[in-house]
Order: C-alpha cells, then structure tokens, then sequence
C-alpha cells in the first residue's frame, strides 16, 4: 500500500482550534458523497445548476413577499398609527407617513450595511462583476442575506429602486456559496454566480431568455457552451418556480403593436436619442449624488441612506402639491415603480405628467441609491424609458394618428432604449421586450432604438455602463463585462520602444522608397532640424506622393502626416492600445506631456505581446497574494478606501519606499488623484495629498497598511 494512503485522514479543523462549523460539516458531507459516487464534470454541472435555480427561484418569491409585507406595515399601519395622534399633529396622520416611512426603513438599512456587508450597498450588479472578475466569482456569505433584507427595508418604505440589482445579487450570491461549499473551481463558481443572477431575473419578469442573456452580456461578459448550458438550466427552473407562484403572465401587461407606417422609423431613431440622453442624464445624476455623499464625511456612513431618503420623502411631499402631479396614498416616484411603466404601456397619463415623473424618478432614485441605500437601477430605468417613449407616442399621435403606432408601442421601445442606454445590455432589451409581447412585429424599430441609445450613450458616458463605472471610479477597469483590463496595469514607458528609426523632413521621396524598402518598416518619424518630431510618414504616404505625381526629389516634409495620434509615457497601454486600433495604424510616436514635439520612443504592435507578458504576471502576483490571504483561512478581507491628508506620512513618497513597511497580505489596486484621475499603483508612483487609494487586505493589514500610509493608531 501506498505509505501515503496510510496517513490519517485531514481534521476539519486543526488540533485545539474550535470543532467543525455547521458549513464545515456540510461541506465535508457533500464532498464525501463527490467522492464516493464520482459523478462526470457534466452531472455536476446540471445538479448545481438546477439548485441554484430553484434556490434562486423561491430566493426570488421569498423577496417579493417580504417586500409586500414592508409596504404594508409603511403604508397601511404607519398611517393608521399616525391617524391615532392628537389633533395637534395633524399634519403627522394626513402626509406625515410619506416623509417618515422612506427615513424609518433607510435607518435600520443603513446600519446592516455599514455592519455587516458594504457590498450591499447601492444597486449590487457591479459587486457581482467585482466579484467574478477579481476574486473567482467568491461573494461573502453574509452578503445575499444583508441585501435581501437592506433592500427589502429601503423599497418597502418607499426608497425609489428596483427589486432586480437586489435579486441578481441575491440569486449570484447562493451559486457563489454552493461553488464555495462544494470547493469548485473558480470557472464551475463564475458560472453558478451567473446561474443565480439569470435564475432571478427568470423568475421576477418571466422572461428566461431575458435571464441568459442577462447574465451572459453583463455579469460573464463571455460566451462559452459550458457556461450557456448551465446558466440555461437554471433560467429555466427559476421562471418555472416563479410562474408557480406568480402566473404564467409578464411582468408588465404589453400589447402587441406592429410598425403602422415606414415614417415611423424616423421617429423611432429620434426617440432613441432622446433615450441615451435621457441615460446619460440618469447616469449622470446618480453618481454626482453618490460624490456628494461619499463627501460628506462628518456624516456616519449608517446615516447617509436616511438623509437620502429624507431628501426623497421631501420631493414627494413637494410635488404631490402641484396641480396634475398630485396622487391618492403611495407617490408614483416610491418604489419600483411598475404602476406608473403599466400606465405609460397602457397609454395612460398626459405628455407634462410623464415628463415630470421622468425628472421626478432620476431624482427620487438618486436620492435612495445615491446616499446608499439599497436596491437596483434596472426597474428605474425601465420607469424612465416607458414614461418618455409615452409621452413621445402622445405627441405624435396628435401631429400624425393615422401613421404612427398607438402610445404603448413608444412606451415599449423606449422602456428598452432607455435600459440599453444606461447598462449597454442592448441584447437582454431587445429579447426582454419581445419575451414580455410574444411578438416580433416590432422588432426592427426596438432594434434601431435601442442600437442609437446604446451608441450616443457609450459616447457620452466614455464607454462606461451605469454597471461598470461603479467600479472605474475605484480603479477596478472591467473589459467587456467580464475581465479585468490587464493593460490598465501596464505604462507605456514600460513596453515603449527608446531606439526609433526616424527620417529628416530634408529626406527625399526617392532616398525615402530606399529606406523603406532597406529597413522593411511601414512607417518613419519625421524629425525636423531642431530634433523635434514633426510629423509621421507611412509606405502609403510615400505611394500617394508618386501618384500625384511628385518628383523624386520631393522633401518628406511636404506629403508627411502631421495630424498625429500619440502617446504618452504615464498613460496606460491599454489606452494607447486603443488608439492603435481606432486609426488602424502599426504604431504610435511617444511623446513628453510637457514637450509634445520630444520624441522619446515608439509603441509598436509588436510591443503589445511585452506589455501583456508584465500584465499577466502583476495579475497573477495579486492572485497569488489574494490565494495566499485565502490559504491562511483569513476570512475578513476587503477592499478599502483611504484619503491622503496634508498630514500624512505617505504624502511626497514614492509607493516602492514605502513597501518594506507595507504589509504582505495588502493590495494597492488604484490611486485616484485629486484631478479625479485614476491610476494604477506602480513602485514609482509618488503619493499626493487628496489621493484616494483603494486596497485589498484583510482586517489585520488594513489595520497596519492605515497606520504606515496616513499614520493613524493602528492598535485601536
């Protein structure tokens, strides 16, 4: 026998330590009955994929109920008690409740939040990219039950959000503990997590193929069989489990409309702009919201929800009392707010009543999300998109009835358009839309909307989603949905070319077809008689001056490039990879910031395959200390966030003096400047005063890597 087989089998846990957790005991019973029965990689695959979504299925039910019972208890029994108060509160049991109840259910929010789990703040789908992206698809267990009850609390008492970022987290949350508990690879985990968000999304509007899109365009951000076949499965199981609880109808009661007239595609096309703006408006407005408040830093962060929320019961209170935007008992800004999508869809409401319950609700929502409280952003801006492309069907119904599609078909397209615009999902619109109305009739101008929405919107929003310009603004770059863009890590200096070949602007155009043909470039520097770069000529330069028929003797100077696309030392390589790719040329001429005509090198195609080389490794060397902190059993890890002040020792200092006294089990991930520019750290990088640098370390090392860098009491 092998000496090896003879040892004792593995402790749960180590001689003197505490006896096995429940987990722990869980986890070693379902890996005995792997090890027993030996299933293949495809039965695994099927049977976690059908609990995740049954699990995410009754998860999803379990949500919507509890929310009917918190709507209950804000807006049937908090008047009913306020009712009860003497006359001279009066005030209290007419409308009182309106600005009580969002405070009264953001304060008990807000401390779950800031004690247990602040992954549970805001809208939860960019902490599901974090996690599948950064750390294998591991989300904390604690962090689904925190949002499930943050999120149930904020909506319940009026906090303007949706109930999908929360079930997304909640549903990518139990495929991430099942992954966990079975000890799975982090590719089995990543695709459980998007397992779990398709099965919410399944089950909460009916609508499975919405579900795998969903998932697969945001959450994975990558195609694979593997991954389709599961994610699919468990869509499947969800919407069933929910159809059981809900009825086999959608979410939304939509009519099927047809394209009445080709005029209306015009129309449609307008309308898409007006919903990327209308995206980057909402955008926008949201995360100026969460500056102001992330800002506030005399307020404790368990408190800004309720502020938020006093803010959101003030404006329903405010515009309740202007003529036409008044309401009977819940304001239409409280909530999801599926009433008011289903009285745009039904062509309900007049153009200035939609248009200001448009405002009303970018507003209301940043108020709650903004402050940080919790919910989702995807019912929001579905509100935004219905209530505009129904006040866009009113007009031109008036200016054109017998052309255009009755109100509901605008409210339809634009609820996409205005969801395209605002998460760049433009797939999970246009299948969400057709799964809701059965119908493809209108498929061709859905398309074309949500298409201008999402393009306007990438524009203006410089390519960053509602979803992925969360986690920019920390440093955290995600490509595609999916990956961490491992060229962010890389500068240019560090993969750039210092010896150029470069050519005179004296150089003729024969002695230039020479060179060309002597040294097998495509492409030269054009350096001027001071030594500064003056342009770039390319083999299709050279090939224009002879076709127009310039002598041989023709000085470089005169057919030369001099509208450049450069590149600079500090920036990225991603970024000037970006640029090499947008003017579809071989190389770029790298220049100083302060001296944009001082050559200083090149950035080559060929110079690509040595950035990514140092890419790959820096990342797997943060993946290393990541499994080591993990190995050591160190549960409480996370990321941080610390201000650089006038005062701190870190101030003036470079990041490579100060790693000695760092410690081993911490991350720097970005720096980001006063200017508002974020950077990755480098050894070089000298640390500013009003830097914000985000961190990943455990409880202990936060501790200690604080100390070293703003000099605070590390032993409290």
């Amino acid at each position: 026998m092998n000496p090896i087989d003879e040892q004792p089998q593995p402790l749960l846990t180590e001689p003197g330590n505490h006896p096995p957790t429940v987990k722990q005991r869980i986890a070693a019973g379902l890996n005995r009955l792997l090890d027993r029965y030996q299933p293949g990689e495809g039965v695994v695959l099927i049977v976690t994929a059908l609990i995740v979504g049954v699990l995410a299925g009754l998860g999803s039910i379990l949500f919507r109920w509890i929310l009917e019972q918190a709507a209950i208890v804000f807006f049937v029994w908090l008047p009913a008690a306020l009712a009860q108060l003497p006359a001279a509160f009066a005030w209290l049991s007419s409308s009182g409740y309106i600005l009580l109840a969002p405070i009264l259910g953001a304060l008990p929010a807000g401390w779950l939040i800031a004690r247990y789990a602040s992954e549970a703040k805001g809208h939860g789908v960019p902490e599901v990219m974090e996690a599948v992206a950064l750390r294998g698809g591991r989300i904390r267990p604690v962090v689904p039950v925190v949002k499930y009850f943050a999120s149930a609390l904020t909506i319940g008492s009026g906090g303007s959000a949706g109930a999908e970022g929360p079930i997304v987290q909640i549903g990518a949350g139990i495929g991430s503990g099942l992954g966990q508990l079975l000890r799975l690879s982090d590719d089995r985990i990543q695709s459980l997590v998007a397992c779990g968000a398709a099965g919410g999304i399944a089950a909460v509007y009916n609508a499975p193929i919405a579900g795998v899109i969903f998932a697969v365009e945001i959450i994975l951000g990558q195609f694979s069989v593997g991954n389709l076949t599961a994610v699919v499965l468990a869509a499947v199981t969800s919407s069933i489990i929910g159809r059981a609880a809900f009825g086999e109808a959608p979410a939304f009661a939509a009519t099927s409309y047809t394209v009445e007239s080709l005029w209306e595609f015009p129309i449609y096309a307008v309308l898409g702009v007006l919903a990327g703006l209308a995206a980057v408006l909402f955008v926008r407005v949201l995360y100026w919201t969460e500056d102001v408040f992330d800002n506030s830093r005399k307020l404790p962060g368990w408190v800004k929800p309720a502020v938020g929320a006093a803010l959101l019961g003030l404006l329903a209170l405010l515009y309740g009392r202007i003529p036409g935007l008044g309401y009977d008992h819940i304001p239409q800004v409280f909530g999801v707010g599926y009433e008011t999508i289903t009285m745009a869809l039904t062509g309900g409401g007049t153009v200035g009543l939609l248009l200001a319950l448009l405002f009303l609700k970018i507003l209301a929502t940043s108020f709650t999300l903004g402050s940080g409280g919790s919910g989702g952003v995807f019912a929001p801006s579905l509100f935004v998109g219905s209530t505009l492309g129904a006040a866009c069907g009113l007009v031109v119904n008036q200016l054109w009835p017998n052309i255009t599609a009755p109100v509901g078909a605008y409210a339809l397209v634009g609820m996409a358009a205005a969801f395209a615009g605002s998460t760049f999902a433009s797939v999970t619109a246009v299948v969400m839309i057709f799964e809701l109305t059965s119908d493809y009739r209108l498929i061709l101008p859905l398309m074309l909307s949500v298409v201008i929405s999402t393009l306007l919107a990438r524009y203006m929003l410089n390519g960053e989603s509602i979803y992925t310009l969360k986690l920019s603004r920390r440093g955290i770059r995600i490509a595609s949905g999916r990956d961490v863009d491992v060229m962010q890590g890389v500068l240019v200096q560090e993969a750039m070319t210092t010896r150029v070949d470069t050519v005179p602007t004296t150089m003729t155009l024969d002695r230039l077809r020479t060179e060309f043909t002597r040294t097998q470039h495509h492409g030269f520097p054009v350096i001027d008689d001071e030594g500064k770069l003056y342009g770039v000529v390319t083999v299709q330069d050279a090939s224009r001056a002879l076709e127009a028929g310039m002598p041989p003797d023709t000085p470089v100077a005169r057919f030369a490039e001099r509208n450049l696309a450069v590149a600079y030392p500090d920036e990225p390589m991603a970024d000037a990879l970006n640029r090499l790719s947008v003017r579809d040329i071989g190389r770029l001429p790298v220049v100083s910031r302060r001296d944009p005509n001082l050559l200083l090198g090149a950035v080559r195609r060929s110079d690509i395959l040595r950035a990514y080389n140092i890419a790959l490794t820096r990342r797997a060397h943060i993946q290393h200390k990541a499994a080591r902190i993990r190995l050591r059993k160190v549960d409480h890890t996370e990321f941080l966030e610390l201000d650089v002040t006038p005062g701190s020792p870190c101030v003036g200092a470079r990041i490579e003096n100060l790693a000695g006294a760092m410690p081993h089990e911490a991350v720097l991930v970005s720096v980001r400047r006063a200017s508002g520019e974020i950077i990755i750290p480098h050894g070089d990088t000298v640390l500013e005063s009003g830097d914000r640098i985000v961190a990943f370390a455990d409880e202990d090392a936060a501790r200690h890597l604080t100390g070293v860098l703003l000099g605070n009491d590390v032993e409290g």
